[in-house]
């Protein structure tokens, strides 16, 4: 099967003009269309061609959500938790008394959700789609006397000024599916890296990558207090505010190395040049806590 959607007029044409020319035998053709055919008899589409619109109740109902979110928690991965084991940053605390929250993908679920959604390419904003961005999932989280700021990309005296007691950033790559995700730099799109240091250069922040695949993170590392690989956490952003605050332990890692730079790629666990930022299989990890009080 061929997937053609908009040239398919003349991909018939050239088609039918290769076998004609005997390019192309007729037994390939039939060895295609038995195959489909074969799969189409399985699947019982001849005796029930149409949709069973009955179903359509389950679409998105809250079983569903749950099992996403869930699987968002134990996908995500720790990759820096404070200076080091004996001074953490997460679980973060609830009860502050103001926070900030900044980042281009923290308030965006077409950004959460990537590619394949809703078109080939992804969409941007929330009027979409039915779910929790990353940014409501910290208001639902954090207790009802603390004040959540987001201000998207804030420059350092924002801040400096406004006695925020941490910062969550969320910042990623931007949707896209196939051949529209070749990228030979894998950095994170503008504002993102201004974002993480006008943020992390000044207060205590833990950054959120929102991505399909490892970027270049490291010359910002020593800037942030803690890092997480998000992935595409989809519609359940609220999976995310989970083990960032504690209700959950980290306990994600990673399936694939995560290099410095992407002078050294292609680069695999095993290869003599292996030297990566963060190695394949590495998580660190949290347990639950109840902790509900900021301490500095």
């Amino acid at each position: 099967m061929f997937m053609v959607p908009k040239l398919y007029v003349e991909f018939i044409d050239d088609l039918t003009m290769l076998v004609k020319k005997k390019y192309i035998p007729m037994s390939r053709i039939d060895d295609a269309v038995r195959r489909i055919l074969w799969v189409k008899f399985m699947m019982g589409i001849f005796e029930n061609p149409f949709a069973d619109y009955s179903l359509v109740r389950y679409l998105g109902i809250q079983e569903h959500r749950n099992l996403a979110r869930e699987a968002v928690r134990k996908s995500m991965v720790l990759l820096k938790n404070g200076e080091s084991a004996d001074k953490p940053l997460l679980p973060l605390p609830k009860k502050v008394p103001k926070i900030l929250v900044a980042g281009s993908h923290a308030d965006n679920l077409g950004y959460q959700c990537g590619g394949w959604t809703i078109e080939w390419q992804g969409v941007s904003g929330n009027n979409l789609l039915k779910g929790t961005t990353i940014l409501s999932a910290v208001k639902n989280t954090v207790d009802p006397e603390t004040t959540v700021v987001y201000k998207e990309n804030p420059d350092v005296e924002f801040v400096k000024s406004n006695g925020f007691s941490y910062a969550i950033v969320v910042v990623g790559e931007h949707p896209y599916a196939e051949m529209h995700g070749d990228n030979m730099n894998l950095t994170i799109p503008d504002h993102g890296p201004e974002t993480i240091k006008n943020v992390c250069g000044a207060i205590e922040c833990v950054v959120i990558i929102v991505s399909g695949r490892p970027v270049v993170i490291e010359p910002y590392v020593g800037l942030i207090d803690a890092l997480v690989a998000a992935w595409l956490p989809g519609s359940e952003g609220q999976g995310v505010a989970d083990v960032l605050y504690g209700d959950f332990g980290f306990t994600g890692k990673l399936p694939r190395t995560w290099f410095k730079t992407v002078d050294q790629l292609p680069m695999n666990f095993g290869d003599p040049h292996y030297d990566p930022l963060f190695p394949y299989g590495f998580g660190l990890s949290t347990k639950p806590t109840t902790k509900g009080f900021y301490s500095s």
